[in-house]
């Protein structure tokens, strides 16, 4: 069971929330935010598998809330997940529409995905299954907005990006590539002949050499190592 801790300025938005994740048998809220300095006590002292949290919050306060949530608590809690003590509790960021120009920074900082706020309750409890497990959920929309961010903020190709892409196999290449171009698990395998497990394994090593928390992660440094270029450029 995947535990959330839910993070939104209004109340009736919380609580709309936590009715609808707790509805589910597979999830289980441990506690409401109201701000980021809230999120940020309660997730360390709650260790939850998955931060839910409004973007308003990141407007008002800045990302660094999301950098100090996703850090795993030290000492950790006693009854924190498992999930959670091993890597931090990842963040999925619900966003409006036209705030997209935050999630390049949300990124880096640690946030393991975005979703619109005028999300279906499936698309919603889907997603943080999908966070929890320690996969990204982006949007088309995202994904052309952080494109854009990497193309017009940083430089191709950055002598840090090149020396961590040096790193990498060339089958960890290969996976890295196929990852940015929005390929599942299940996809890769098939189409670089190797099993899902094995693809898992690389996506591993490839988070870990690169410094990355997520597969969404990944797919920033791609571009900013100049491994994947957008077609546009």
């Amino acid at each position: 069971m995947a535990s959330v801790l839910v993070v939104h300025r209004q109340s009736l938005q919380r609580l709309g929330l936590r009715m609808l994740l707790a509805a589910q048998p597979d999830l289980t809220v441990v506690g409401e935010a109201t701000s980021g300095a809230e999120a940020v006590r309660m997730s360390a002292a709650l260790g939850p598998d998955v931060v839910l949290m409004d973007s308003l919050v990141i407007d008002t306060d800045g990302v660094d809330v999301i950098r100090r949530v996703s850090r795993p608590p030290t000492p950790l809690p006693a009854a924190a997940p498992s999930r959670a003590a091993e890597h931090g509790p990842r963040v999925l960021v619900l966003t409006p529409t036209g705030h997209e120009r935050h999630a390049y920074a949300a990124l880096r900082a640690g946030a393991g995905g975005f979703l619109p706020q005028d999300a279906t309750p499936e698309e919603l409890t889907a997603a943080v299954r999908i966070v929890a497990a320690g996969d990204a959920v982006t949007t088309p929309s995202l994904t052309r907005a952080l494109i854009d961010t990497v193309r017009h903020e940083r430089a191709f190709g950055s002598r840090e990006r090149v020396t961590e892409l040096d790193a990498l196999t060339s089958r960890e290449r290969d996976v890295l590539t196929a990852v940015a171009a929005g390929w599942s698990n299940t996809e890769i395998a098939t189409r670089l002949s190797i099993s899902p497990t094995t693809v898992k394994s690389h996506v591993s090593r490839i988070l870990a050499k690169i410094g990355a928390r997520a597969r969404v992660q990944a797919v920033v440094f791609a571009y900013e190592s100049g491994l994947v270029r957008p077609a546009a450029a």
